[in-house]
């Protein structure tokens, strides 16, 4: 992924409120006259720009004779944001935005965005809120243009020292990440080993694989809970089961190509739908009918994991084709994003949540999309939450959610052999804040896998990425790695699982080599390197340290 400081800072803002959508929508209409002037403050000085003279800007490329003044008093840098955040059309779902907006959560943030567009009627989280929606409302989507033409007055005033301040704030965790990785590049140019490989783990096995899907319905809880079950001839009680929990927003088949890959080998694969955080509540929350997280889903994810177990109990007393081959007391957890977290929560890691709260009151405009899932559990009643299955015997966390939910000592908590996966090019979860800061807490075993240059999305099912083409790049969101050139990401992902699958088995000695950082090295592509580590290494260490230290 190209890193872009140049990221449109509006867009990035605009991303924030396309993907928390929550709350009712409250009527708005057009300005009267559309806004013709925008006012730039920068320090001591003020000057007037005509909206004409932007769009001359935003249309050709170059800077009107009028602007060349203003032109001259920012570095290349800042020059090359505004230009981008000018050219930047995001289409955004109004009624979504809308909802966001008329929330706490979304007052909040234009409570920060004031700072930058300040108005003297105190009305600025009124106009804020009409002119982000409006905007939206536009043929191309919302656009800086967009928004300062439904911005109610004849002119907008914009605080460019902060709006540059703010800009560099945005998702900090994943410049922090950048920063980091810059660090550590030397020590990611060492020459290959040499490795003969007794068989490719990547292959699928030699065995049919079979779906029994069905409609489970937790009536303690009022939940109705999809699950796909992946199984083949080969499988056996002498193999454990694997559960697979996905991520906010997503479907059980997000891995469905690791599923079918585990199944070949003869392992029994659950992958189960999260009700409260799937895309069908993803998208009633859009369409304002529901709320997008509520506090109580970090709770009942873990619970759906132990109900789904109950009932795989039960099948393998009952099922004609699964009697005697589902291992329920020897599982293993598979988690993606928020189903990361979920796979620690049941893995033994415990909720921490005073932190969190502190964390969440404040600042809400800078955190990642990984740090503002975890604020809907400040919602929640108790401090303290543990909910762990001691069923789960491993776990497997790909791009989790850990900053905040966990506090400073809940990932201490497990006590089975844990794996992180991290990819250094994600903006949703920051590898270096939600995943590398917090593995010194695990206890061990314990491997950390980090892809170079692999994104959030990198490692899902390609047929539930097609989207991410046409997706806008900015601060938050966009410049994903998938289908294609995610190839060796998910191969190495499927390696890898089986390896960790197989070390609950007779073949644990087989397969102990692809746990191995040789391993995560041999498979590296020049596009892609991979790094395995059981602890992390002094000298990044010490670069960790360091920005943990600045972010306390």
């Amino acid at each position: 992924m190209s890193n872009k400081l140049g990221c449109k800072w509006f867009s990035s803002l605009a991303s924030i409120f396309s993907v928390m959508t929550i709350g009712t929508v409250s009527g708005l209409t057009a300005p009267a006259k559309a806004t013709e002037t925008v006012v730039v403050r920068k320090g001591f000085l003020e000057s007037s720009i005509a909206v004409t003279d932007l769009r001359s800007l935003a249309e050709t490329g170059k800077v009107p004779e009028r602007l060349q003044s203003y032109a001259n008093l920012l570095s290349s840098e800042q020059r090359n944001q505004i230009y981008g955040a000018l050219k930047a059309k995001i289409p955004l779902n109004v009624v979504g935005l809308s909802n966001l907006l008329n929330t706490r959560i979304g007052t909040a943030i234009l409570a920060d965005l004031t700072t930058v567009i300040p108005r003297r009627d105190g009305a600025g989280v009124e106009a804020l809120r009409s002119a982000l929606v409006l905007g939206a409302n536009a043929p191309e989507g919302l656009s800086v243009l967009s928004f300062i033409e439904n911005y109610p007055g004849s002119r907008v005033v914009v605080d460019l020292d902060r709006a540059f301040a703010v800009l560099g704030n945005l998702n900090s965790g994943f410049w922090q990440t950048q920063r980091f990785m810059a660090a550590i590049a030397p020590q990611l140019a060492a020459s290959k080993p040499a490795l003969n490989l007794p068989f490719d783990p990547t292959q699928p096995g030699p065995n049919s694989v079979r779906v029994l899907k069905l409609d489970l319905n937790d009536t303690a809880r009022n939940r109705r809970i999809p699950l796909d079950v992946y199984w083949s001839r080969a499988s056996s009680a002498d193999k454990p089961t694997i559960v697979f929990s996905h991520g906010l927003g997503s479907v059980r088949t997000d891995l469905r190509y690791l599923a079918e890959h585990l199944a070949s080998h003869g392992y029994v694969v659950a992958a189960l739908e999260h009700p409260g955080s799937n895309e069908t509540n993803t998208n009633a929350a859009i369409a304002g009918k529901s709320r997008l997280i509520a506090p109580q889903e970090f709770l009942d994810r873990p619970k759906d994991i132990s109900f789904v177990l109950d009932e795989l109990a039960k099948l393998n007393q009952t099922h004609d084709n699964l009697q005697g081959k589902i291992a329920i007391d020897r599982s293993m957890i598979i988690g993606y994003s928020f189903g990361g977290a979920t796979a620690l929560s049941v893995a033994g890691a415990e909720l921490q949540l005073n932190p969190l709260r502190k964390r969440c009151q404040a600042d809400l405009i800078t955190l990642s999309l990984g740090e503002g899932i975890q604020c809907a559990a400040s919602g929640l009643s108790e401090e303290r939450y543990q909910l762990r299955d001691p069923r789960i015997k491993r776990a497997i966390a790909m791009n989790p959610t850990t900053s905040l939910l966990f506090g400073e000592t809940g990932l201490s908590a497990i006590q089975i052999p844990t794996l992180i996966v991290a990819s250094s090019a994600d903006k949703t979860t920051p590898a270096l804040v939600e995943q590398i800061a917090g593995f010194h807490k695990l206890t061990s075993p314990k491997w950390l896998v980090g892809f170079v240059g692999g994104t959030h999305l990198s490692v899902k099912d390609p047929s539930t990425t097609l989207d991410q083409v046409s997706r806008p790049s900015t601060v938050i969101t966009g410049d994903e790695v998938v289908g294609d050139r995610a190839v060796s990401i998910r191969d190495y992902i499927k390696a890898i699982s089986l390896a960790m699958a197989a070390q609950m088995t007779a073949e644990a000695d087989k397969y102990a080599l692809f746990l191995t950082p040789e391993y995560a090295h041999f498979v590296s592509t020049n596009e892609i390197p991979v790094r395995l580590v059981t602890k992390i290494p002094p000298e990044a260490n010490a670069v960790m340290q360091s920005f943990i230290h600045q972010n306390k």
